[in-house]
């Protein structure tokens, strides 16, 4: 199968949509000053940048009786006041609108309650066909079951579908779903094809 058989386009949220890294840091800045917690170290925070808050939070906090109290008080506050910190990577707004509507779009993220409030700040709710959060599935990244729902949702074969990551939890999830993968900004990583920015993805779907 060639690529210019794919049909949808899909994307990991942190680090290819969007530098999300202040709006993070910030977001376990404030969780950690809550609980009167240290900052968050390099290990931790490349950790929780990846993963589930849910899965960051029991990797940082620990004990189990003050991981319950963090993990209450992250539920009544709002994610909003951070979306600012996030900045949109440039071509982004330029793809999606000339991906469209020759090739569905799609998200796959370990984000889970945030995605929504995330898109509509950005004005990209409309340009995306499917979005597959932490929260619609078992299982988060590194487990295929995203990217799973998503060939189900469009039903298509894994050969029509690239997925567009940036970590080890996005490529694992996309060689086991046997979804062709594009590296973004890491080049250590084992894919179809690496890429530095999103207006690469054009060239890569050619015929």
């Amino acid at each position: 199968m060639t690529r210019n058989t794919f049909k949808v386009v899909g994307f990991d949220c942190d680090g290819v949509m969007f530098n999300s890294s202040r709006a993070n840091r910030a977001y376990y800045d404030h969780l950690m000053e809550r609980f009167a917690l240290p900052a968050l170290t390099d290990r931790q925070f490349a950790y929780a940048h990846m993963h589930t808050v849910d899965e960051a939070l029991n990797f940082i906090v620990g004990d189990p009786r003050l991981l319950e109290q963090v993990q209450a008080y992250r539920r009544q506050i709002s994610y909003r006041p951070f979306i600012r910190h996030m900045v949109v990577e440039p071509h982004l707004h330029r793809l999606l609108n000339s991906l469209r509507p020759a090739y569905k779009t799609a998200i796959a993220t370990n984000r889970t309650n945030t995605m929504s409030h995330v898109l509509e700040e950005h004005g990209l709710t409309e340009l995306f066909d499917k979005v597959v959060t932490a929260s619609d599935v078992t299982y988060a990244k590194p487990h295929p079951e995203q990217l799973l729902l998503l060939l189900a949702h469009f039903a298509i074969d894994p050969r029509e579908m690239v997925f567009i990551g940036d970590s080890e939890l996005d490529a694992a999830a996309a060689h086991q779903a046997g979804v062709p993968f594009v590296a973004f900004g890491n080049p250590g990583l084992h894919a179809m094809a690496h890429i530095e920015h999103l207006g690469q993805i054009p060239r890569l779907l050619a015929p």
